[in-house]
C-alpha cells in the first residue's frame, strides 16, 4: 500500500553562518492511512517542527515530502493551502479558537475555506458538536467554555472538511486528567472508525493510546515501534479521496468576508468609530464644500443671467485697462449713432452713474444715482412697480423726476404703500418720485441693485455731475445669435468716431462664461480641500487595518491552517476595509446633506447635486480598497508557522 505520508531526507535548519540550529536532521519517515502514531519526544527534539512539515505550515529545507504520492516541494502557498485544507485537520495544544466567534462559528472556518453553503455548514457543525458532547454549547465564546470543551471544539473544526489525518500537537498539554482521558478516547475513536491520527507528545500515558510510537532526539529519530499491518488497510480510511470544491464562488466568499468584517469591527467598536470619523468627515466635506460651490455658482449665473444674455456693456477706457476716475471718451451722441448706424440694435441706454445723498425730513443716505434713458426697462427687461418711468419728454426738458428702487422707498418711506408723487431731494435740488422699480436684489458683483435711483441722463449731466460724458452705454441687440458681429460693427462705428480705441466692449454671454469659469475653479479648490480630509481618512483606514493586522496575526495562523489561502485572506483583510470606508461613505453623504441643508437655512447658497454625493461615496470605497492593500498583502503573506506562534 502506498504510504499516504512519506518523508525521506527531511532537514530543517535555522540561522546562517556558523550560527546553524538543525532541528531535524535526515528525518525519513512513512506513515499508513488508518495509523494511530505517538510522535514522542523532549522540547526542542524537533517533533513539533516535524508536525509543522508534515501538516505544511512550514517548509523543509532540504528533502523530498510526498502526500498521497504528490511531492509538495513544488508547491506554491495557495496550493499548499489547498492540500492542507482537504488533507490535515489541526488539534493544537491551546486550542487556537477564534475568541470573537462563537464554537459552531469555529467550527464552520475550514467549510468556509472548501466552498460549503452556510447552511450547510451550520448543520455539520452542530452535528460534530453534538456528536462529541457540547451541542448545547454551540453559540458560546472560547471564553465560556471549560479546557475540554474547547479542546472538543478544536476537535470538531479539524473533523469539519472530513481530512483523513487528523494532527494533534500535544492534545493535552493544556488540560487536567480527566479531560485529557477524554480527548484521548475520542482520538482513539476516531481512529478505530478508520481515521489517520498522528499525536505530538512528551507524555509516556499519551503515547500508550498509540499503536506506533516514534521517538526524536535532536532532530533525530531514534526509535519506531513499526507499523501496525492490521491497521493498514484499504478500508481503513475511506475518506482519503475526498472531494472538496476547489474554489467557491466569489460572491459567496465576498458576502462571508462582509459578515466576518461587520463581527471583526464590533469587537472593537471605539476604534472602528475613530476609524468611521475620518471616512465620514472626509465625504461630508466633498459633498457640502462641492454643494456650496455650486450654489454660489448658480448664484452668480442666476444673477448675471437676470441682466440678460443679449447685452452689451460699452465702458470707457481702453480694452483691458483699469478705470480710475472720471473717463471723458464717451458722449450722448455716441448711444445716438448706434442706435442710428448700427443692425440688429433694439435699444440703446446711454448711461451716467454716480453717488449723491438724497434726503428727505430728517433722513438722508448715500446712494447710486443713474441717469440713463427712457428704454432702461426694456433693456434690462426691469419692470415698474409702482407709477411709471420717465418719458422721452422728460428727457428733453431736462425734468427733475425720479424712479426710485425697492430698497430706497423701503428706507425713506417705511410707512408709506406708495411714495408715487412724493418729493425727495438728491443732493439739494427737490426731484418728484413718479414711479418704484420692482425688487431686483444683488447684483453678480455684491451690491444691492434696488438701493439705486434713476433719472433722466440729460437731467443728470446737467443738473447732478456738470459734465457732458457719459459712464457706458448698454446696448439690447434683437439676435442673440448675432451679438459677436453687432459687437464688431460697434467697435468699428465707434473707432471712427473717436479716431482711437479708448472703449472697451463687452457682452453679457461673456462675463457669464468669466463667471463660470472662475465659479468652476472655486468649486474644484474647495473639492480638493475635501479631498484631502478624505485622503487623510483613508490613510487612517490603512494605519487602523496594519494594527489590526499585527494583533491578529494569530488568526490569520489559524485560518491559514485550516485552508485560507493567500486569496482568501487578501479578500477578508480588503473587504474589512472597504465596509468601513461603504459604512463611513454612507453616514458621510447623509451627513453631508444634512449639513448643506442646514447652511441653506442661514441663506448659505446651497445646490445639491447627485455627482458630488456619487463621487464622494465611490472615492470612500476606493479609499477603502487602496488602503487596505498593503495591510491585507501583509496578512496574506505571513509564514503559517510564524502567525500561528505569535502572542
Amino acid at each position: 500500500m502506498q504510504p499516504l505520508i512519506k518523508l525521506e531526507n527531511i532537514n530543517r535548519y535555522y540561522g546562517s553562518g556558523d550560527v546553524i540550529v538543525k532541528a531535524l536532521d535526515g528525518v525519513n519517515l512513512e506513515i499508513y492511512p488508518g495509523e494511530f502514531v505517538a510522535i514522542m519526544g523532549q522540547s526542542g527534539s524537533g517533533k513539533s517542527t516535524l508536525m509543522n512539515i508534515m501538516g505544511m505550515l512550514d517548509r523543509a529545507s532540504g528533502g523530498s515530502y510526498l502526500v498521497s504520492g504528490k511531492d509538495v516541494s513544488a508547491l506554491n502557498a495557495d496550493e499548499l493551502a489547498l492540500l492542507r485544507r482537504d488533507t490535515f485537520g489541526f488539534i493544537f495544544q491551546r486550542y487556537n479558537l477564534l475568541a470573537t466567534a462563537d464554537a459552531s462559528e469555529n467550527v464552520q472556518v475550514p467549510a468556509l475555506y472548501a466552498g460549503m453553503g452556510s447552511a450547510e455548514r451550520r448543520d455539520r457543525a452542530q452535528k460534530l458538536l453534538t456528536d462529541l458532547g457540547i451541542g448545547d454549547r454551540s453559540d458560546h465564546r472560547p471564553n465560556q467554555l471549560s479546557g475540554g470543551q474547547q479542546q472538543r471544539v478544536a476537535v470538531a473544526r479539524a473533523l469539519m472538511n472530513d481530512p483523513p489525518v487528523l494532527l494533534a500537537d500535544e492534545p493535552t498539554g493544556a488540560l487536567d486528567s480527566k479531560s485529557s482521558e477524554e480527548v484521548m478516547a475520542l482520538l482513539q475513536e476516531l481512529n478505530d472508525k478508520g481515521r489517520t491520527v498522528i499525536v505530538i507528545t512528551h507524555e509516556e500515558e499519551v503515547a500508550h493510546y498509540a499503536q506506533r510510537q516514534i521517538r526524536i532526539e535532536d532532530g533525530h529519530i531514534i526509535s519506531d515501534s513499526g507499523v501496525d499491518k492490521d491497521k493498514r488497510t484499504a478500508s481503513a480510511q475511506a475518506n482519503a479521496n475526498n472531494d472538496h470544491n476547489e474554489s467557491s464562488s466569489l460572491t459567496m466568499e465576498a458576502i462571508e468576508s462582509a459578515k466576518m468584517a461587520l463581527k471583526a469591527l464590533r469587537v472593537n467598536i471605539f476604534r472602528t468609530a475613530l476609524t468611521l470619523l475620518g471616512i465620514i468627515i472626509g465625504v461630508a466635506a466633498v459633498i457640502t464644500m462641492l454643494a456650496i460651490g455650486e450654489g454660489s455658482k448658480q448664484n452668480v449665473l442666476n444673477q448675471i443671467s437676470s441682466m440678460g444674455t443679449n447685452l452689451l456693456n460699452i465702458r470707457p477706457g481702453a480694452p483691458g485697462m483699469r478705470p480710475s476716475g472720471d473717463m471723458a471718451t464717451l458722449v450722448p451722441s455716441d448711444a445716438t449713432a448706434i442706435l442710428d448706424q448700427v443692425n440688429n440694435v433694439a435699444y440703446v441706454v446711454p448711461q451716467r452713474s454716480g453717488s449723491k445723498t438724497l434726503r428727505l425730513g430728517n433722513i438722508d443716505d448715500s446712494v447710486t444715482v443713474e441717469g440713463v434713458g427712457v428704454n432702461f426697462p426694456q433693456a434690462r427687461d426691469w419692470a415698474i412697480d409702482q407709477g411709471v418711468f420717465f418719458s422721452q419728454d422728460d428727457l428733453k426738458s431736462y425734468a427733475s423726476v425720479v424712479v426710485i428702487g425697492a430698497t430706497v422707498a423701503e428706507n425713506f418711506f417705511p410707512y408709506e404703500d406708495n411714495p408715487v408723487g412724493s418729493f425727495i431731494l438728491i443732493g439739494n435740488i427737490p426731484f418728484e418720485i413718479i414711479g418704484v422699480m420692482e425688487a431686483k436684489g444683488a447684483a453678480p458683483w455684491g451690491s444691492d441693485q434696488d438701493d439705486t435711483v434713476w433719472v433722466p441722463y440729460t437731467t443728470s449731466l446737467v443738473r447732478l455731475f456738470g459734465s457732458n460724458y457719459l459712464s457706458g452705454i448698454t446696448v439690447k441687440v434683437e439676435d442673440v445669435d448675432l451679438v459677436e458681429q453687432t459687437e464688431s460693427d460697434i467697435t468699428a462705428l465707434l473707432k471712427a468716431r473717436h479716431q482711437v480705441e479708448d472703449f472697451s466692449v463687452r457682452n453679457t454671454a461673456s462675463f457669464l462664461e468669466m463667471a463660470t469659469e472662475t465659479q468652476n475653479t472655486l468649486t474644484i479648490l474647495l473639492g480638493a480641500v475635501a479631498a484631502i480630509s478624505l485622503l487623510v481618512g483613508g490613510i487612517g483606514v490603512m494605519n487602523i487595518m496594519l494594527v489590526s493586522v499585527v494583533e491578529r496575526t494569530r488568526e490569520i495562523g489559524i485560518r491559514m491552517a485550516t485552508g485560507a489561502r493567500r486569496r482568501d485572506i487578501m479578500l477578508q483583510f480588503n473587504t474589512e476595509a472597504a465596509v468601513v470606508c461603504t459604512i463611513g461613505g454612507l453616514i458621510g453623504v447623509i451627513l453631508g446633506f444634512s449639513a448643506g441643508f442646514g447652511l441653506s437655512l442661514f441663506g448659505v447658497n446651497i445646490a445639491f447635486t447627485a455627482g458630488p454625493a456619487i463621487l464622494a461615496f465611490s472615492c470612500a470605497v476606493g479609499t477603502g480598497l487602496l488602503f487596505g492593500y498593503l495591510p491585507a498583502r501583509k496578512a496574506a503573506h505571513l509564514d503559517p508557522v510564524v502567525a500561528l506562534s505569535s502572542e
